[in-house]
C-alpha cells in the first residue's frame, strides 16, 4: 500500500525525525518506542510507526497510516503492537500526536511501586500545556504492563478518565506515554516529562545512597 496524502507524507517525515532524535537521547533505543500523529479526524486516520524498526534508522517509509479500527490503509509493514493505546489517547484526549518512549528513568521510576508518580515543585513543569507555575502537581498514573493489548487499552482508558488533568502515564517497567495537540507539543511534553522523571529517579537514588551509608 502507498500513502497518497500530502498530510500523511509530511507527518511521516516529521515522525521519523522525532524517532531518530529520541534514539539519540537514549529514550527509544533499538526497536523500542512508537510514535503517531493524526492525519484525519473524519474519518479517523493516524500516521504511526511500523513494528520492529530500529528507531536510530527510522525513515518515512517506516511510517504507516491506520484507520480507527487499527487497520493499515497505507504504507508497508505492521502497525506498532501498541496501536490500540494510541487510538485510546487520541479519542479520549483529542490528541493530535501521541509519543511513547522507553527511557531508563521512566523504567526505574515506574517500577518503584504505587499507582502513580507525583512531579511537583519544579520550574520545568511550566513546559506542560496549561501549567503556569512550578507549584503545579503533575500526577502520572502508573499502569501495570500487559501483552494483552485490548486489556491494556481498557486499563489506559480507565486511567485517563480517572485523571483527566494528566499529561501522560507510565506503563510499569516499560515507558512513558504523552501527547499534545500537535507533534511539536507532544515532543515538548516528552522532553519535559523525561527531564522530570530523571530528576525524580536521581533524587530517590541519592536519598537511598545517603540512607545506606549513614
Amino acid at each position: 500500500m502507498q500513502g497518497g496524502s500530502t498530510r500523511f507524507s509530511e507527518l511521516a517525515n516529521e515522525l521519523a525525525a522525532v524517532g531518530r532524535l529520541f534514539y539519540a537521547r537514549g529514550w527509544a533505543l533499538g526497536t523500542s518506542g512508537n510514535f503517531s500523529a493524526v492525519t484525519s479526524r473524519e474519518p479517523l486516520r493516524l500516521a504511526i510507526t511500523a513494528s520492529g524498526v530500529d528507531k536510530g534508522l527510522l525513515a518515512a517509509e517506516h511510517i504507516l497510516e491506520i484507520d480507527g479500527a487499527a487497520q493499515a490503509v497505507a504504507g508497508a509493514g505492521r502497525p506498532s503492537a501498541e496501536t490500540l493505546l494510541h487510538l485510546s489517547v487520541v479519542r479520549l484526549r483529542g490528541a493530535g500526536a501521541v509519543l511513547h518512549t522507553h527511557s531508563i528513568w521512566s523504567n526505574i521510576v515506574s517500577g518503584a511501586g504505587g499507582g502513580g508518580v507525583a512531579l511537583e515543585g519544579h520550574e520545568m513543569l511550566k513546559g506542560l500545556d496549561g501549567v503556569a507555575t512550578h507549584e503545579h502537581r503533575e500526577w502520572l498514573p502508573v499502569i501495570d504492563n500487559s501483552q494483552d493489548m485490548p486489556r491494556l487499552a481498557q486499563a489506559v482508558e480507565q486511567a485517563l478518565r480517572a485523571h483527566p488533568q494528566a499529561h501522560g502515564f507510565l506503563l510499569r517497567r516499560h515507558g512513558l506515554y504523552t501527547w499534545g495537540r500537535d507533534l511539536a507539543e507532544a515532543k515538548r511534553h516528552v522532553e519535559i516529562l523525561e527531564y522530570l522523571l530523571e530528576v525524580t529517579g536521581r533524587t530517590a537514588e541519592d536519598c537511598y545512597g545517603h540512607r545506606k551509608h549513614t
